[in-house]
């Protein structure tokens, strides 16, 4: 018998990994979230800066960095600098890294529209990729003559039914990820 389970978690996967793609994408208010993509160096090993400080967005439009050990902070300071993708100017008081978080220009915004559209794009390919190898799994499984013409295109409904279903939860997350995004 076929099941179908392996596919609807591997659906339900990529769309995670887009959510937390999404996350990555900045917005014109401050979100801890937004350095996620810092790796910085402490005590000679290049770690995530959420595992060497602590990060809050205490009004939105400063991020604060606190670190743990306060010996890190011209570490902390200089990757974030140094992460181009960003655009953050840092600046710290030998306690904490204060990131004041520009507003974001029309033009920026558009630019970050069409890159999140991008991950769209990525995602719906995944998900077509995961859709064909079910769809084979499935004509393998006939050819070898463990499933009929009816359980293959039952088998077909079924994935074409959860492929709607996830590429539905996408286009809703990117409209309110692109509304976001447009809003001042």
């Amino acid at each position: 018998m076929f099941d179908t389970t392996p596919y609807e978690q591997k659906m339900n996967g990529a769309f995670m990994h887009f959510e937390e793609e999404l996350k990555k994408v900045r917005t014109g208010r401050a979100h801890p979230g937004m350095l996620d993509s810092v790796q910085v160096e402490v005590y000679g090993t290049r770690v995530p800066l959420n595992q060497a400080a602590n990060i809050t967005a205490p009004e939105a439009q400063m991020l604060l960095v606190t670190p743990f050990d306060p010996s890190n902070i011209s570490a902390i300071t200089a990757a974030i600098r140094d992460n181009q993708g960003l655009g953050f100017n840092p600046s710290d008081d030998g306690r904490i890294v204060r990131i004041p978080v520009p507003a974001l220009t029309e033009e920026r915004r558009k630019l970050l529209v069409k890159q999140t559209s991008e991950k769209v794009e990525e995602v719906r390919i995944a998900m077509r990729t995961i859709r064909q190898d079910a769809l084979k799994e499935a004509k393998r499984m006939k050819e070898a003559k463990e499933l009929s013409e009816d359980d293959v295109k039952r088998i077909e409904k079924e994935i074409d039914r959860l492929m709607a279903e996830t590429q539905s939860k996408v286009d809703a997350a990117f409209r309110a990820k692109e509304q976001d995004i447009l809003t001042i």
